[in-house]
């Protein structure tokens, strides 16, 4: 049985009910459940069966228990799908913006069509793969939103976005995949890493580049990126925005239709955005009475002097992004932190100091360290009811290590 027939066999009737019946599967019990199973059902279906079950358990993360647990989904659509949140947050930007209809191109197994079409927009919904886009033409029936999403199997780079008020576009980024178009295997310059994520964005599928120029094409367009890709990758024509959750950057999205050249960086949930000023770089300071560890959206989008402004703060070191200062201000950009001790790198003076101070649960960060956390957690043995964090950083070049404690 091939994979779009395996798939197909768990949309009939007893496809469907085999999935009921191994819904909350524990992973130890499989075996002993599919044995079970296959004495009154086909061995391969009762696999697919599982399978689709242990994917919409890793689902639950990304799209709630009550959409994981009636969507379909694919290994790649589970790692490489939008997390719900963003999308619903990139959905309602759009509404209001004024788009009404969107090509989503290379849909996957369609978690942003379907938060576009909770958002009240019309989709055409695009995917090459025969298996992904019928796992999307599944999940739009089995949310009930037909109405408003049109699945379509085919190349993107053929589809007629004419008719539409913005292009959507989210490139496969993994090596081994193609979800909207067929591509070169050629990377360049040691871009993409075998059967990982690929950091060249010409690497992508389809490249960034014809993503690029089927933006401009649109009245309106976002491309989801890599938060990784490179400043200078970014088209002069397009505002980059970074988005995190929770704490968590999650993506890079160009716009193409709204401010040209704009750079902001988005937190989740709220959401709260801070735009680019433009300033220069922070100045290297002595450490203050505080810390600030910006969000990794906001050091993403090379936004680390706005948060400074904001705090009157300055950076412990020209290669860091972190900002200390002497007061304490509340900003939902940055974690802060009192710092109570400044050391050299020692370890033998910080387990010292850890074992005066009772110290047994460690929290380490790092940043500019070569230093990994759990090394340095097995060296100085925390023991004790209180409770500290420590950076492993560098102070104006000097390698150091600042203890303190959330403020």
């Amino acid at each position: 049985m091939n994979d779009l027939a395996s798939f197909s066999s768990l949309l009939t009737p007893e496809g469907r009910a085999l999935l009921d019946a191994v819904r909350d599967t524990d992973p130890a019990d499989e075996l002993a459940v599919a044995t079970r199973l296959r004495r009154e059902h086909p061995a391969e279906l009762v696999s697919a069966a599982l399978g689709q079950a242990r994917l919409r358990q890793r689902a639950v993360a990304k799209f709630g228990a009550a959409d994981a647990g009636r969507m379909y989904f694919t290994p790649n659509g589970v790692e490489q799908s939008t997390r719900a949140s963003v999308a619903t947050y990139r959905a309602g930007r759009m509404r209001g913006l004024g788009i009404g209809s969107v090509a989503d191109l290379c849909c996957g197994i369609g978690g942003d069509a379907i938060a576009l079409a909770r958002a009240g927009i019309r989709v055409l919904a695009v995917d090459r793969d025969p298996v992904t886009a019928a796992v999307a033409r599944a999940n739009v029936e089995a949310l009930g939103l037909g109405d408003l999403i049109e699945v379509r199997e085919a190349d993107v780079v053929g589809v007629d976005t004419g008719g539409y008020d913005a292009v959507f576009v989210d490139p496969a980024r993994r090596g081994g995949q193609s979800r909207g178009a067929a591509r070169s295997t050629s990377v360049r310059g040691g871009g993409r890493v075998a059967g990982g994520r690929i950091f060249d964005p010409e690497a992508y599928s389809p490249p960034l580049s014809w993503a690029v120029e089927a933006a401009r094409k649109a009245p309106r367009a976002a491309l989801k990126i890599a938060p990784g890709i490179p400043h200078e990758a970014i088209p002069p024509d397009a505002e980059a925005e970074w988005i995190s959750d929770g704490g968590d950057v999650k993506e890079a999205v160009l716009w193409f239709g709204t401010e040209a050249g704009a750079v902001r960086a988005t937190l989740l949930p709220g959401p709260r955005t801070l735009l680019s000023s433009r300033l220069p770089d922070p100045e290297v300071r002595p450490v203050g009475r505080y810390l600030y560890e910006p969000d990794g959206a906001v050091i993403r989008a090379h936004l680390v002097a706005e948060v400074a402004g904001q705090l009157d703060g300055g950076l412990v070191d020209a290669t860091i992004a972190y900002v200390t200062a002497d007061e304490l201000r509340a900003t939902p950009y940055a974690a802060a932190y009192e710092i109570t001790d400044q050391l050299p790198f020692n370890v033998k003076k910080l387990k010292a100091l850890l074992r005066e101070r009772e110290v047994g649960i460690l929290t380490v960060k790092k940043r500019g360290s070569a230093v990994e956390p759990e090394e340095l957690r097995k060296k100085v043995k925390p023991q004790g009811p209180h409770s500290a964090t420590v950076f492993l950083t560098r102070v104006a070049g000097a390698p150091t290590m600042l203890v303190g404690r959330p403020a």
